[in-house]
């Protein structure tokens, strides 16, 4: 007898349908055979491995044990290597290729170059022609954006490519296109010339107040370094003045054996991902003279400087920025020189304390911040920042003008901390979380994705230290546990807040409210020592707590009719789907799905819709409040997730094998036995207070505000609450708005993971079956659906307080929803997914209009209508006219004239793969299979998923195009700067209608 894997099981009922609908898949799918008088080269065997006695070059002068899974080479060209067998998602191979060269390597008049960069190698190289990256590794089944990346920070720049459905010619041919780019990139005027607006484009895009105080923060506390002068994205003077000679020049500096690292994990033999890496890369050699690294500098007092009142650092630079959309936010930091370190267990035993004592810090700001203080949150975090600085940065939100007190308030807390030891509870309280987060990464080894192996590899290059098996960190942790005594921890936080000079920056709203003499003055100031918000650690048990109410009964208990799940129910109405499987070794999901969702507000209490996703939760359960919930779960995994969605409300939680049953007694409590603590909602209120006028900062933040209101004609349910709307608010209203919506709607639980099941069916029964029979939901409210916008001749235009060249605009469509469509949805997202390689073609490289347009849609499967495709850009106000004829331009041709199979294939193969990959953890089923319990249909049309994502033909594209995109008349609406009117076309109309015209891009 043949054993399938679980996931070998579950794939096959996505496969099911294949063999009845096109018997030929088979042969589709399998890997196409070599051009006949072309066969594969072989791939050689490695000969650069350390193997035996050698040290791997990652793991030179560290104690650390090696993580033997890993494979580590140095060729004698200086590249190194690291390959890995990795199963998760099965079939997929993850390559990075890090260069130890980022903003940091730049010259004054190269700010931006390293960006730049990463943007050509995508522009053209040896075997791709230009814009052709895109393309084949979309032909290759990876989604750009996602499963093709690159990346630029201050130290290094790195390429990210994820390969689904791998086998040898696929395997390969990634390997020659990606050296393609890294070694033999075509870098001349007119690839420059190309990619500039785009990545003009991308700077535009995160402009405005958050970058102005951002670039505020970085000079202030970086003052004296380049860091401080350095942003990846460079300046506007330095890319226009870019060509392909003095690019070249930077890449020839850098773009070196020597500095690279390539790192490779996947479902795929070590030594033939080794010897890959050797056949396109060890025969490489640098061009010209090889750059040498800067002195990054290191964080210096002025002169003279007066000490912080806490710390006893020197007070150096400190700036405050006025920014009137911008809630009030204070950071204070005390830096140290960054020094490169020997990554041994003591090191690492040491960063563990820390960690512990800034946890400990961090609880205690918490608390007094929930119990209404003078912030809003705060936190203290230690960072080591680009090779540039060793700090410990303190953040803040105060909750009013009086920025003072709360410094102070902050301050005092942290006193205590370096006067006081913890107590030996509160340590352990902390060891406690740590212990659990540690052993769960032992349980999840197993299926660790291996994009995120390839990532944490890549990430300890560049802060010069090792990797370490999750096993080896438990043991160190819980090695070092009894050491973790009051003394030694005071010890360390002592060590956290020493420094060579602080610095600091506040951001407020209001001119004149502070200046750098006061911030000065305030940060000089002796701080009082503040011990009251030091927490009681005493735990508490689930065995305390009082039962949900009398234990139900079980009516039926069957199987669903896929995979192993069973449906149970409860004779209070619940319903549940349990799958207990063991694809992800301790890993459990649960979700709950009751009531009515955003069906449930009307125009007169929408306000607390938005204030329920910050306060509910924290509200607290029975007896017990925000701290004791969180007395509750130490030394646990327990999640507590609320979302709003179209029809029903959510609870989510990410748990474990051996707590699942408490976390089922949590949320079926809160059900049962809501509390109704007011300061959560006092403090969410307040946050949301901040937060409004930040929206009206970007075009991008008007969108996150306004989009579903506008889109919806005005529907309150989905509007931001304003501050007119927030000052009705209080938590008497809250609680006479949420405590019915509790008790109201059908009850769905999903538990979905490793666990046993009868012992969780037990726990059902006395949790959730012991809840009192639900309430139904009022008709009126269950036959609430979206609305569309009216449409208009002219577009909807709203405006925003942000830069002068920043807009966005949105076109969408009415479509629908519903389960009994939900095949044609399927294929809705093909069409959509075509829409955005036009869109992207036509804004991004031909006219270098926006950076990153995209197109998608809504399908809501709870509600019978309400659907919509949206496509939406963030452009110059000038390109506004260009984006909605562009969009129904697009929308027009695809309606008329089918698209190209290789326009399909570029599609359907990407999603193909991502629900082949998807589809290997719970995560999937347990997203399509929601609401099966009240609908069945959801199970039998999970059976085509695969296929209605996958199969379609030009003129089914066609047809929905016709149906969706043609008929229908679109919402239109833009977002511009306050001050302008929309434009009636583009200034300079000429150059960017020839621009337009020009051959497409990738």
């Amino acid at each position: 007898m043949t054993s399938f894997s679980r996931a070998g099981r579950a794939l096959a009922i996505l496969f099911a349908p294949f063999a009845l609908v096109q018997p030929l898949l088979a042969q589709q799918a399998a890997p196409p055979p070599p051009v006949e008088g072309q066969p594969l080269p072989p791939v050689p065997q490695p000969q650069a491995l350390q193997t035996g006695s050698e040290v791997p070059w990652l793991y030179k002068g560290s104690d650390v044990p090696v993580d033997e899974k890993w494979l580590f080479g140095q060729m004698k060209n200086g590249v190194r290597y690291a390959v890995r067998r990795n199963g998760v998602p099965p079939r997929q191979v993850s390559i990075r290729v890090r260069i130890d060269a980022g903003s940091l390597h730049e010259t004054d008049k190269e700010q931006g170059y390293a960006h730049l960069l990463e943007h050509l190698l995508f522009r053209e190289s040896k075997y791709l022609g230009q814009a052709e990256a895109i393309y084949a590794w979309q032909r290759l089944g990876a989604t750009f954006g996602s499963d093709a990346n690159a990346e630029t920070s201050p130290t290094h720049t790195a390429y990210k490519l994820d390969i689904p459905n791998i086998d040898d010619a696929k395997l390969s041919e990634s390997f020659k296109l990606l050296s393609g780019m890294i070694r033999e990139p075509v870098l001349n005027d007119a690839n420059v010339a190309a990619e500039r607006p785009i990545v003009l484009a991308e700077k535009r895009e995160r402009g405005g107040a958050g970058l102005r105080m951002a670039d505020l923060t970085r000079q202030t506390f970086f003052a004296g370094q380049r860091l401080a002068t350095r942003s990846p994205i460079g300046t506007d003077e330095t890319l226009k003045a870019a060509n392909g000679k003095d690019v070249k020049a930077f890449y020839d500096r850098w773009y070196r054996p020597e500095n690279t690292v390539i790192v490779v994990v996947g479902d795929a033999d070590p030594m033939v991902l080794a010897g890959l890496v050797e056949q396109w890369f060890g025969d490489w050699k640098g061009t010209g003279k090889p750059g040498v690294a800067p002195d990054f500098g290191d964080p210096v007092p002025p002169a003279g400087a007066q000490d912080d009142g806490v710390t006893g650092a020197p007070i150096g630079q400190l700036a405050v920025g006025v920014e009137p959309d911008l809630p009030r936010s204070l950071t204070y930091a005390v830096m140290r020189p960054w020094r490169q370190v020997t990554d041994t267990i003591k090191y690492n035993e040491g960063l563990l304390t820390d960690a512990v004592a800034q946890a400990i810090i961090n609880r205690r700001l918490e608390s007094r911040a929930r119990g209404g203080g003078s912030f809003l949150y705060a936190q203290v975090q230690q960072d080591d920042v680009s090779r540039s600085t060793d700090a410990t940065f303190v953040t803040f939100a105060p909750l009013t003008g009086d920025w003072q007190a709360a410094l102070a308030d902050v301050r005092a807390v942290i006193a205590d901390a370096l006067t006081n030891p913890p107590t030996q509870e509160e340590i352990d309280r902390e060891v406690a979380e740590f212990d659990v987060v540690f052993a769960n990464a032992v349980e999840q080894e197993t299926v660790e994705s291996g994009s995120d192996l390839a990532n944490n590899l890549v990430n300890a290059v560049d802060i010069r230290e090792t990797v370490a098996a999750p096993k080896v960190v438990l043991d160190v942790f819980r090695g070092m546990k009894p050491r973790l005594t009051p003394d030694v921890v005071l010890e360390r936080t002592r060590g956290l807040f020493e420094g060579t000079v602080t610095r600091s920056v506040y951001v407020t709203p209001t001119a004149g409210e502070a200046d750098v003499g006061a911030l000065k003055l305030a940060l000089a100031a002796e701080a009082k020592v503040d011990g009251t918000a030091r927490l009681a650690a005493q735990s508490i048990s689930f065995d305390e707590l009082p039962p949900v109410g009398a234990p139900g009964a079980i009516t039926a208990q069957n199987p669903l009719g896929v995979l192993e799940i069973e449906q149970v129910d409860f004779a209070n109405g619940v319903k549940a789907l349990v799958w207990a499987n063991d694809a992800e070794p301790g890993r459990v999901t649960v979700r709950v799905r009751f009531g009515a969702g955003y069906r449930a507000f009307d125009k007169d209490n929408a306000v607390y819709a938005a204030l329920g996703q910050g306060a509910l939760v924290g509200s607290g359960v029975g007896e017990l409040g925000q701290n004791e919930l969180d007395r509750l779960a130490t030394g646990r995994k327990i999640g507590f997730d609320f979302a709003i969605d179209d029809a029903v409300f959510t609870f989510t939680a990410q748990t474990r094998s051996e707590d699942v049953n408490d976390q089922l007694y949590l949320f079926a409590a809160k059900l049962g036995m809501p509390r109704w603590d007011k300061d959560p909602v006092i403090r969410a209120k307040a946050a949301s207070e901040l937060a409004y006028n930040t929206y009206s900062t970007s075009p991008g933040g008007i969108l996150n505000r306004d989009l579903e209101y506008l889109v919806t004609g005005g529907d309150a349910r989905f509007a931001t609450p304003d501050p007119a709307a927030l000052k009705t608010v209080t938590p008497e209203g809250f609680r006479a708005v949420w405590e019915p919506l509790l008790k109201q709607g059908p009850i769905e639980v999903l538990v979905f993971g490793e666990f046993d099941q009868p012992a969780v069916i037990e726990q059902l029964r006395l949790t959730f079956g012991a809840l009192a029979p639900r309430e139904p939901i009022p008709a009126d409210v269950a036959a609430r659906v979206p609305t569309f916008a009216p449409t208009s001749a002219t577009p909807s235009v709203v405006t925003h307080r942000g830069d002068a060249n920043q807009a966005a605009a949105v076109v969408a469509w009415p479509s629908g929803g519903g389960v009994a469509s939900l095949r044609e949805s399927r294929q809705l997202e093909i069409l959509t997914q075509l829409f955005n390689n036009r869109l992207m073609d036509a804004l991004r490289e031909r006219a270098g209009a926006s950076y990153s347009p995209q197109v998608f849609s809504n399908w809501p499967t709870d509600l019978a209508s309400g659907g919509r495709i949206t496509a939406l850009a963030q452009l110059e106000p000038e390109f506004v006219p260009v984006f909605f004829a562009e969009a129904e331009k697009i929308a027009k041709d695809l309606a008329a004239s089918p698209p190209t199979a290789d326009e399909l294939e570029r599609v359907t193969e990407p999603l193909s793969q991502m629900i082949r990959r998807a589809s290997t953890g719970n995560q999937f089923w347990l997203y399509n299979l929601e609401g099966a319990t009240q609908d069945p249909q959801r199970v039998t049309l999970l059976r085509s998923l695969l296929a209605d994502y996958s199969q379609t033909s030009p003129q089914v594209m066609q047809f929905l195009a016709e149906r969706y995109l043609s008929k229908a008349s679109p919402f239109r609406l833009a977002i511009i700067p306050e001050g302008q009117t929309l434009a009636e076309a583009p200034a300079g109309g000429a150059r960017a209608n020839a621009a337009l015209a020009a051959p497409a891009g990738r």
